[in-house]
């Protein structure tokens, strides 16, 4: 039987989405101070004119100490009318609205925050600064503040909620056995892993109620020897399908904290990276940014073999990530069974890609996966090989 076709309607749980193709979260500074911006709206009201079915708003953080630093926007009361005016103005655009929420926890920059960031076990955060052991009072706080979060969004109009649980972000670094040496109930066996995890998804479908859709973005792999790998991440989801908060799954991989380019591929940006730091510290980064920024081939829709052992293990609804740039991959993907297709940096490129495909062109995108928009996410994150932003 032919798979369903990418330009169809097709349910994400309780929303109708005009098509497969979502707009992956990838953080766009445009938020400083953690204010929802213009430039914020334009960037998000571009992808979807372009022609995705639904775009991601990435990163909003459910506590202070979870922004990844002081430019995210935090989900309180206070974010409630620029998060509308952005869901309005999407929606104007034909298009529906997810928010990607979350807690940095070790990815934190606590420098920047001014406040310590969390871990499961003290470790060193992303920012040099140690990171503080969650307590159990830390963990109840925070799944408290992600239904909060959860409600922020729901009643701004979004279509969507995406919790992160990849990365190493909080979630994602209390599955991971090796950041996570807890021997409380909240350490030890995936069960007590993921106990964090799975309180949060609960938490967050509780406040949503059934006409809002709730995905979670998972690590198949963190790509970092002893930590979370492909026979406990499956186990993980099959406890997520069985618990029954999630709409659909997303599968990415990847740690912020040691391999990130074990989630992008291709070129890694060092030179870039290092100009975006003080001078004091890039004499340091040229040392060890061959060992943080790794370089792995880029591939064509590279998670594909991992996440088919997803696809064969599970019923939920699955969103396939990483590295998709050709109208012909996201047909042989909904062939395959997953239900869904996420772009990130090719839409950077060029937002109006998928309006180009719905229109029955079959070009390839442009992007080259050289990864220089990745430092951009400092002043506004864009393609540097095209003169204008997506925003414009």
């Amino acid at each position: 039987m032919p798979g369903p076709a990418v330009f169809a309607e097709a349910a994400l749980g309780p929303v109708t989405l005009r098509n497969r193709i979502v707009k992956a979260a990838t953080f766009e500074g445009r938020s400083p101070r953690g204010e929802i911006t213009d430039d914020l709206v334009d960037f998000h009201v571009a992808m979807a004119r372009g022609g995705v079915a639904m775009t991601t708003v990435a990163f909003l953080a459910v506590a202070p100490e979870g922004r990844t630093d002081r430019h995210v926007v935090v989900l309180g009361d206070d974010a409630l009318p620029g998060l509308r005016r952005l869901a309005d103005a999407v929606h104007a655009e034909g298009a529906a609205i997810s928010a990607q929420v979350g807690h940095a926890g070790p990815v934190a920059n606590s420098r920047s925050n001014g406040v310590p960031a969390l871990a499961p076990t003290r470790r060193m955060s992303a920012s040099g600064v140690p990171a503080r052991a969650a307590t159990p009072a830390d963990i109840e706080r925070v799944i408290e503040a992600y239904r909060t979060g959860a409600a922020v969004v729901a009643a701004a109009g979004f279509d969507c909620v995406e919790v992160h649980l990849g990365h190493n972000y909080l979630l994602s670094s209390f599955l991971s056995p090796r950041l996570n040496r807890r021997t409380d109930e909240w350490g030890g066996t995936l069960e007590g892993r993921g106990r964090f995890p799975r309180a949060v998804l609960a938490a967050v479908r509780e406040a949503v109620g059934p006409d809002v859709a709730v995905t979670a973005k998972l690590n198949m792999s963190d790509g970092v020897p002893d930590g979370l790998w492909l026979e406990e991440s499956l186990a993980f989801a099959r406890m997520l399908e069985a618990d029954g908060h999630l709409d659909a799954l997303e599968l990415t991989g990847g740690s912020s904290l040691a391999n990130p380019m074990y989630l992008f591929r291709g070129e890694a940006p060092r030179t870039e990276f290092a100009a975006t730091l003080p001078a004091a510290l890039r004499l340091g980064f040229k040392v060890v940014g061959r060992r943080f920024l790794k370089e792995y081939p880029f591939e064509e829709a590279y998670f594909l073999p991992y996440a088919r052992q997803f696809l064969a293990a599970l019923e939920l609804p699955l969103v396939l990530l990483g590295g998709v740039n050709r109208i012909d991959t996201v047909e042989a993907a909904l062939e395959e069974g997953f239900a869904f297709v996420a772009l990130g940096r090719a839409l950077l490129r060029e937002p109006d890609l998928v309006g180009r495909w719905a229109a029955g062109r079959r070009d390839e995108g442009l992007c080259i996966h050289c990864n220089k928009c990745m430092p951009t996410i400092y002043s506004g994150t864009r393609c540097v090989l095209v003169e204008d932003t997506p925003a414009v």
